[in-house]
């Protein structure tokens, strides 16, 4: 049984993340953690979890939790992380895993030093759309991948973004920068779950509408080791009728194509054009904290590693500097 604590219960976890932990086999939600404490409290008594707390040291110190989730705004997930792997606790940590490159590799050193485990929460990568993706890729239906173009295009309050009375995703210092910083770690991170090694990466930033202190347009381009170029374009100002949010992968027999915050995949070839409609789990995220209960325990191999996230950040580094 891993014994869970949530630092951080904060909106994010309502529905995305916290009830899973009690819905999965061998796992159990025992106290979460916010520095409200009224706001803490009233959490665990909607959620059913027998403790909570409004200092963070508390609930590490709880001799019955084994395994800390951090989902407060990324500025405190280097030092909520490490302060748990020096106690010898598991961390399931939110994206972006951390501010920015430099802080991942300090923390992919303390994971090694440590001897606990880590997994960060790009999970997308266990949800069945996505994986329908990859098996489509890899299935070769569109013959050898080209291109890929990426559009995410939102209003100024996007709709894809969980409100917040504070707006911290729009406070740099933390988290990162803006909703590039919160959006794009999902769509980078499935660009290297899909086509490996990225090889060359460059982009820019800035601040167009000078709404908020954060950049509010990143454009990129990666290479991959196998050749296939990504175009990316996050824009955080446009119309509401302008808002796209669109991923087309294109071969040298048809294309594929989907958003990445939405239920479909469409692939169009000289024979055929089909489209598929999902149904994510209730709990976006319970089939990834079901592999990391699962890796926790020692039953399977990492399903997303600091290493793999050192990646990521790399390349919003390259976009944004």
């Amino acid at each position: 049984m891993i014994n869970w604590g949530i630092i951080g219960c904060g909106d994010v976890t309502e529905v995305k993340s916290g009830p899973a932990f009690n819905k999965i086999a061998g796992s159990r939600l025992v106290a979460v953690m916010r520095r409200d404490a009224d706001k803490a409290a009233d959490y665990a008594r909607r959620h059913n979890v027998p403790k909570w707390y409004s200092d963070a040291d508390d609930l590490m110190n709880d001799d019955e939790i084994d395994a800390i989730y951090i989902a407060t705004p990324p500025a405190f997930h280097l030092s909520y992380a490490m302060q748990a792997l020096k106690k010898g606790l598991n961390v399931y940590v939110e994206k972006p895993v951390t501010l920015n490159a430099a802080e991942a590799e300090v923390l992919a050193a303390a994971v090694k030093e440590s001897g606990a485990r880590l997994v960060v929460a790009h999970y997308r990568r266990a949800v069945p759309l996505f994986l329908r993706i990859k098996e489509l890729i890899e299935s070769g239906i569109v013959g050898d991948i080209r291109t890929v173009q990426i559009r995410m295009w939102q209003a100024a309050v996007p709709e894809l973004v969980a409100d917040t009375a504070d707006n911290w995703r729009l406070q740099p210092g933390l988290s990162g920068g803006g909703y590039f910083h919160d959006l794009a770690p999902h769509q980078i991170d499935l660009l290297l779950f899909y086509f490996g090694e990225a090889v060359k990466y460059q982009g820019y930033a800035l601040n167009q509408s000078g709404l908020s202190a954060a950049d509010d347009h990143v454009c990129g381009q990666v290479v991959f080791r196998n050749g296939i170029v990504v175009n990316g374009s996050w824009c955080f100002n446009v119309g509401e009728q302008q808002q796209t949010d669109l991923c087309e992968i294109i071969g040298t027999e048809g294309s594929i194509s989907f958003a990445f915050f939405g239920k479909y995949v469409t692939w169009k070839t000289s024979g055929e054009e089909k489209t598929e409609i999902f149904v994510h789990p209730q709990h976006i995220e319970q089939p990834m904290i079901g592999q990391v209960v699962d890796y926790f325990n020692g039953l399977n191999d990492n399903p997303c590693s600091i290493e793999e996230a050192i990646k990521t950040m790399e390349i919003m580094d390259g976009f944004v500097k």
